[in-house]
């Protein structure tokens, strides 16, 4: 029988008797174990590979039973939520909006939030800063010329010349 830290045996998390059943989850760098005895594992589809899904172990166990979750079904395409729980991915896009209030609890306890941020480039965001500050620079020397004041005129002008130059500079590296 495994041990835990101290020589202690590992309890099921469910019934709290000897855990004979182990998984190991890793998620972004953090570990998540999940210990069950056999009764339990078998109640929860752990010994069935077809029928068993980590995702919905580590959700609130209620959450697939509710009556109000067994109606919903997917406009599109079909699925249902016991879909979801057995196959353990979804039939479609459209899926998402459907079965959102079961899926953002599962997402919120396997990820950092359940909105998909995307990424941009840091070189993307530094071209568009740059690009920004041009178009200020232009913008203030249109104003300086169109304000006769050609000693802030002749400032932008050098100003706009160097970054153009250093900008130059860096997309050749």
């Amino acid at each position: 029988m495994l041990k835990g830290k101290m020589g202690k045996s590992l309890k099921c998390e469910v019934c709290h008797e000897a855990a004979t059943v182990h998984l190991t989850q890793i998620i972004d760098n953090h570990i998540q174990k999940v210990d069950l005895c056999e009764k339990c594992a078998k109640e929860k589809g752990v010994t069935d590979p077809s029928g068993f899904s980590l995702a919905d172990l580590l959700a609130k166990p209620h959450i697939f039973t509710e009556a109000s979750h067994q109606k919903l079904v997917c406009d599109r395409c079909g699925f249902s939520p016991s879909d979801f729980k057995r196959l353990g991915h979804l039939g479609c896009p459209d899926c998402y909006g459907n079965f959102r209030e079961i899926i953002d609890p599962i997402l919120s306890n396997m990820h950092m939030g359940t909105e998909h941020r995307g990424k941009v480039p840091s070189r993307a965001i530094q071209q568009v800063s740059l690009r920004e500050r041009m178009d200020g620079m232009k913008q203030n020397l249109e104003q300086a010329i169109e304000a006769e004041r050609y000693e802030d005129a002749a400032r932008y002008r050098d100003e706009i010349k160097q970054l153009g130059e250093d900008t130059k500079t860096k997309s050749d590296n």
